[in-house]
């Protein structure tokens, strides 16, 4: 299925330095605010209290962070989320009481400080859950990375491998360095939507490279650049009905989601956009600089042929 069909091939390698060059940059700033300011990681990872509070007129952060120091909680964070009305209040593990009893005194400070405090959620993690939650969230990223590798290495030649491979830990690292920089929660969800970009990105650059695999065994007087731009401009039509319905329901993730769902969304949508960026003007001219040509992918298959060819024949 084509929306729309383009004549002649849009010359994106000829632009490949350009894209490399902003794409490394990113790409350095993210390993850079990743190394400086770190992830501001959830109650999922670190272990502790989330409260959620509505109030019917605005809320007075000032005022309610004034009332939780109050009863010595001073490294508890509290901040505006979705609307001015709802305040989202993280307590750290406190080991001489209970989730139950901190939440309780919380709830029984803020409703003498404004008795038409609302607390709508509470939700609470282990310090020790939430180091094993780190632990296993950490081990599943790798283990899906390495796996990705080892099927862009059974399914490329190697240097296709190797692009694809740089173009999705490009995409990761770029997620990273967004939640880092502006210092978003990073937590389960978040982990989910970084796998789920994974897969996203790998399928991309699958879709892109095996174009470009069958125009060199189409065009064969057609140099490697030209058989690079031709694939790529013959998957745009498919490229942006798949990214633009997969955004659309991710964009509505993003609006009408609410607060649980929106890191998650957050995430789907840098990792869509710098997925679709990677795989096309990344990983394709990585590829040209190791230096594929139509020799690489069927130089060898040929071979194989003429030699069988030569040993059937009288």
């Amino acid at each position: 299925m084509e929306l729309f069909r383009i004549k002649n091939d849009i010359p994106f390698m000829s632009y490949g330095r350009l894209t490399t060059a902003i794409s490394l940059i990113t790409f350095v700033l993210a390993v850079f605010f990743l190394a400086t300011r770190g992830l501001n990681y959830g109650v999922d990872f670190t272990g502790g209290t989330v409260m959620e509070v509505n109030y019917p007129q605005s809320a007075n952060i000032d005022s309610i962070r004034q009332a939780v120091d109050s009863i010595g909680l001073k490294d508890a964070t509290v901040q505006n989320f979705g609307t001015s009305h709802d305040v989202l209040i993280r307590l750290p593990v406190k080991k001489e009481m209970s989730i139950a009893q901190l939440s309780e005194k919380v709830s029984s400070v803020l409703k003498a400080a404004d008795p038409q405090a609302d607390v709508r959620r509470v939700e609470s993690v282990g310090s020790q859950v939430g180091e094993e939650l780190y632990e296993n969230g950490g081990l599943a990223l790798l283990l899906v990375c390495l796996g990705i590798m080892a099927y862009l290495a059974v399914r490329f030649e190697w240097r296709f491998a190797v692009a694809a491979i740089i173009a999705n830990m490009h995409d990761v690292v770029i997620i990273l360095g967004f939640f880092a920089f502006f210092q978003w929660e990073f937590n389960l969800t978040v982990l989910a939507a970084i796998l789920a970009v994974l897969g996203y990105s790998v399928n991309e650059s699958v879709v892109v490279f095996d174009r470009v695999r069958e125009n060199f065994r189409k065009m064969r007087k057609a140099t490697a650049v030209q058989v690079i731009d031709n694939a790529i401009t013959r998957t745009m039509s498919r490229t942006v009905i798949t990214h633009l319905m997969t955004q659309t329901m991710v964009g509505s993730m993003l609006l009408f989601g609410g607060e649980v769902l929106h890191n998650f969304a957050l995430a789907l949508t840098i990792g869509i956009l710098f997925g679709i960026y990677s795989s096309v003007l990344v990983a394709c001219p990585i590829a040209m600089w190791l230096g594929v040509n139509r020799a690489n992918l069927i130089g060898d298959v040929e071979k194989k042929t003429n030699d069988a060819s030569a040993e059937l024949a009288p």
